[in-house]
C-alpha cells in the first residue's frame, strides 16, 4: 500500500510510472511513423499493381490500391469508434484498463510483425494478407489508444497534465524518429527482398518490447466501487445504457461537452493536413517520395522539443492559451502551404523528359525514374511512347530509331513534345535541329493560374520565392518544421487540457468518447476536401481546412475550464462516494 511507503519511495513509483507512460508512446510510434506513413503504403500499392493491375476486387467493390488502403484504415478506426465509449464504461467499472491494454498491444503488435509474411503468400494474395493484418493492427493501435489515454489522469494532479501528455508525445515523436532513421538507411543503402519486411517486422517487435516499461511500472488504477462478476452480456448491457445516460446527462458536464465539439473541429483539420500533406505535395507541388520521406523525419525531430517548449509555455499562459496559440499558427501554416509553388523550370536538368542529341538520334533520360502522373492523359502518354522511355535502370530503348515507316528521328521528336502537352510532364532539348525547345504540360505543377486561389501562389512566387531561389522542397521543408513544432503542442496540450476535466473514476468512458470525436473526424475533413477538390481545386480545399480550425479556435471562447475542472471533482467525489449497497 502506497501509505505505508516513504515520501522518497512515493515519489520514485510515481516517476517510474510516468516513464513507462511515456515509453508506450515511444514504442507505438514505431507503427504510425515507419509503418503507416513511410514503408508500407508504398509496398502495399506495389503488390496490390503487382497482382490486380490498376483496380482489384475488395470485399466485392472494385478499387484502386490507394481506396483498398483507406478502406483498412476505416474499417480499423471506425470499429473502435463505434465500441470505444461502452468499453470505457466497462473499464471504469472493473480493473481491466492495464490488461485490456496489454491484449489490444498483443493485438496491434502481432498484426504488424505478422505484416512481413506477405511473401510467403505470393502475388496473388500478399496484398490480400497485408490488407487484413493492417486492419487487425489499426484495430489494435486506436482499441489500445482509449486505454492509454485513460490513464492519464491517473498519472499526476491537474497542473501536472500538461507536462506529463507532451512529455509522452515527446517519446514518441523521438523514438519513431530514431527508429525511421535507422529504416530510411536499409532502405537507401542496402538491396535485398528482406529489407522491406524485417522493417515492418522491427517495428512490431519495436512496440511491442517497448510496451513492457509501461506493463512493468504503470499500475492498474484502484476503482473503490468495483462491479464484482460481470458477464459479457451485462457488461454490454451496462456500456450501452451508461453512454445513453451520459449523453442525457450532458449539462452536468456542459464545458467538456463544448470542448469535445471544439476539440471535433479542430482536430479534424489537424488530421486532415497531416493525413492529405503528403498526397497535396506531391499532386500539387510534384515534390518525389524522397522528399516526402525526408520531411517526414524532420518533423520528428523538430516536434520532440516543441512539446516541451509547448509545456513551458502552458505553464506561463495556462493550457488553453497555450492550446488557442497553436491552433492560430495551424492556420498561419495552411496559409502558407497555400502560397508554396514550384518555380519556373529554367534549367534542362530540372525538366521531366531531357532529350539530347547525340549526333545520331535523340537520346532521352528522365528526371525520376519514378515519375508518375495523375489522369488518363498522363498514363496515355507513357503508354504510348514507352518503347522511348527509360523507366529502369536497364533499359536500352531511350532513343528514337527510324521504324518500319520510315518516320525520321526528328519527326518523332516533334511529335513527342507536341503529346506532351496535355499532361503534367515537361520536356527539354538540346542539340539538333529543335536545340532549346522545351514543353510544360499544362497540368504541370509550375503551371498556375487557373485555380480560384491560384493568385496567392502566383503573386508570393514572384515576389518571394523565386526572388530568393527558393525551391518547392524548402519550402515544403519549412511547412513541415513549422507542423513539426505545431504537432509536439497541439497533440498534447489538446489531450492534457481533456485529461484535466475528466473525472478520473469515469476515464475510460469520457476517453472512449474523446477517441470517437477524434476517429470520426478521420472522415468528415477528408471527405469535405474531397469533395471540393473535385469541384474546385486542391488549394480550394486545403483552405476549407483552415475553416474547421478556425471554428474549434472560436469555440474555445466557451470552454471554462476552472468550471470542467470542478465538475469533474465533484463527480468523483460523488462516485467515491457510493457504496457497493447503493449500487
Amino acid at each position: 500500500m502506497e501509505e505505508n511507503l516513504s515520501a522518497h519511495d512515493v515519489a520514485m513509483n510515481k516517476k517510474k510510472s510516468i516513464h513507462g507512460y511515456c515509453m508506450y508512446d515511444w514504442g507505438k510510434s514505431a507503427f504510425e511513423t515507419s509503418v503507416t506513413v513511410a514503408i508500407l503504403p508504398a509496398w502495399f500499392a506495389y503488390l496490390f499493381l503487382e497482382a490486380n493491375g490498376l483496380t482489384g476486387t475488395v470485399i466485392g467493390v472494385e478499387m484502386t490500391s490507394d481506396a483498398a488502403w483507406s478502406l483498412a484504415v476505416a474499417l480499423g478506426t471506425m470499429a473502435v469508434a463505434i465500441v470505444s465509449p461502452s468499453i470505457g464504461v466497462i473499464a471504469d467499472r472493473k480493473k481491466i484498463k492495464m490488461k485490456a491494454l496489454k491484449w489490444m498491444t498483443w493485438l496491434g503488435a502481432g498484426s504488424v510483425f505478422l505484416l512481413s509474411f506477405a511473401p510467403l503468400f505470393g502475388t496473388t494474395y500478399s496484398w490480400m494478407w497485408i490488407f487484413i493484418m493492417f486492419l487487425m493492427a489499426n484495430i489494435g493501435l486506436n482499441a489500445a489508444g482509449v486505454f492509454y489515454n485513460a490513464l492519464l489522469p491517473y498519472q499526476g494532479e491537474h497542473y501536472e497534465m500538461d507536462s506529463i501528455s507532451n512529455k509522452a508525445y515527446a517519446y514518441g515523436y523521438l523514438g519513431g524518429g530514431l527508429l525511421l532513421v535507422f529504416h530510411l538507411g536499409l532502405i537507401l543503402g542496402v538491396t535485398g527482398d528482406w529489407v522491406v519486411p524485417f522493417c515492418i517486422a522491427s517495428s512490431g517487435v519495436w512496440w511491442f518490447g517497448f510496451s513492457w516499461y509501461t506493463f512493468a511500472y504503470v499500475a492498474e488504477p484502484e476503482i473503490e466501487n468495483e462491479v464484482e462478476d460481470l458477464t459479457l452480456k451485462d457488461a454490454t448491457k451496462l456500456g450501452v445504457s451508461e453512454v445513453w445516460n451520459t449523453l442525457k446527462e450532458w449539462k452536468n458536464f456542459r464545458t467538456l461537452f463544448i470542448y469535445m465539439l471544439a476539440y471535433f473541429l479542430f482536430i479534424d483539420g489537424i488530421n486532415s493536413v497531416t493525413a492529405l500533406a503528403g498526397a497535396f505535395g506531391i499532386a500539387v507541388l510534384g515534390l518525389t517520395m524522397t522528399d516526402l520521406i525526408m520531411t517526414i523525419v524532420v518533423i520528428q525531430f523538430v516536434a520532440f522539443p516543441a512539446a516541451f517548449f509547448f509545456t513551458w509555455l502552458a505553464e506561463r499562459w495556462s493550457t488553453k492559451k497555450a492550446l488557442t496559440f497553436s491552433l492560430v499558427m495551424w492556420c498561419v501554416m495552411i496559409v502558407g502551404a497555400m502560397s508554396f509553388a514550384p518555380l519556373s523550370l529554367e534549367e534542362h536538368e530540372e525538366y521531366d523528359y531531357q532529350a539530347e542529341w547525340d549526333d545520331e538520334s535523340y537520346v532521352i533520360t528522365v528526371r525520376n525514374l519514378e515519375l508518375v502522373g495523375m489522369g488518363d492523359e498522363d498514363q496515355d502518354f507513357k503508354d504510348d511512347w514507352e518503347h522511348i522511355l527509360p523507366f529502369c535502370d536497364d533499359c536500352k530503348n531511350n532513343h528514337f530509331e527510324e521504324d518500319t515507316n520510315g518516320s525520321a528521328d526528328l519527326e518523332n521528336m516533334t511529335a513527342f513534345l507536341t503529346a506532351n502537352e496535355d499532361t503534367r510532364y515537361s520536356v527539354s532539348v538540346i542539340g539538333g535541329t529543335l536545340s532549346n525547345s522545351t514543353m510544360v504540360g499544362i497540368d504541370h505543377p509550375t503551371n498556375l493560374g487557373d485555380g480560384k486561389l491560384d493568385f496567392i501562389p502566383v503573386t508570393v512566387r514572384e515576389h518571394v520565392w523565386s526572388p530568393l531561389g527558393m525551391t518547392v522542397f524548402w519550402q515544403w521543408l519549412i511547412l513541415g518544421c513549422l507542423a513539426g513544432v505545431l504537432m509536439g503542442g497541439s497533440q498534447g496540450l489538446a489531450r492534457s487540457l481533456f485529461g484535466q476535466m475528466v473525472p478520473e473514476t469515469r476515464s475510460t468512458e469520457f476517453f472512449g468518447f474523446f477517441g470517437f470525436f477524434g476517429k470520426v473526424s478521420a472522415f468528415f475533413g477528408p471527405a469535405v476536401y474531397t469533395i471540393l477538390s473535385v469541384t474546385f481545386d486542391s488549394r480550394v480545399a486545403i483552405a476549407s481546412l483552415a475553416m474547421f480550425i478556425i471554428a474549434g479556435t472560436v469555440m474555445m471562447r466557451w470552454v471554462d475550464v476552472e468550471d470542467g475542472i470542478a465538475v469533474a471533482t465533484a463527480e468523483d467525489e460523488r462516485n467515491r462516494g457510493i457504496t457497493l449497497s447503493e449500487e
